[in-house]
């Protein structure tokens, strides 16, 4: 039922948004002492958990919430989910995407955080009539498109090293963007 009352709300202010701003994350619902609930599966988390380690037991969740255009801090979850086992943060993102986009006369610019920086995820989201603007770790490596195949041995699968933490691999921009 929330659902359906925030899908009307959605459908009755998309008149009044002209580019909505939706953000997209995976949450850890960490539960180690609860071995008899369904569906728990290894969950990173950001910040080191007792004992050093960055993984515990529990659930995952996705949330896709709209961000207003208003001053202040607060946003509209549209949909939140959980992760079953055999899904992924990227796959359920990407559903919840394309769910919330249907309802959307405007298209919108999604947000996702460094987790969603991939390669399945744009994949998963191609045919999905929204902008993505994803963080990217610092210590991403990514490639050029490769040389053509020149008639010997095994073609080539990656071009040139772009290495973001290394300013000597960068090649030269084909475009440069100036905001005053």
């Amino acid at each position: 039922m929330v659902y359906s009352l925030l899908l009307l709300y959605l459908i009755f202010l998309r008149n009044a948004i002209e580019r909505p701003v939706l953000a997209i994350d995976h949450t850890a619902w960490l539960r180690p002492h609860a071995p008899t609930l369904k569906e728990r599966t290894y969950e990173h988390q950001p910040t080191a958990l007792p004992h050093g380690i960055p993984v515990g037991i529990g659930q995952g969740y996705s949330t896709i919430a709209w961000i207003p255009s208003t001053i202040g801090s607060w946003a509209l979850p549209l949909r939140h989910e959980r992760i079953t086992s055999w899904e992924n943060p990227m796959a359920k993102g990407a559903e919840q995407l394309a769910q919330v986009c249907e309802y959307l006369q405007n298209r919108p610019i999604a947000l996702f955080d460094s987790e969603y920086g991939c390669a399945p995820l744009i994949k998963a989201t191609a045919a999905i009539a929204a902008d993505k603007l994803m963080r990217i770790r610092s210590n991403r490596c990514l490639w050029s498109a490769p040389l053509s195949y020149s008639g010997r041995g095994r073609p080539r699968t990656h071009g040139k090293q772009f290495k973001l933490n290394d300013a000597q691999s960068w090649w030269e921009p084909e475009q440069t963007l100036f905001i005053s």
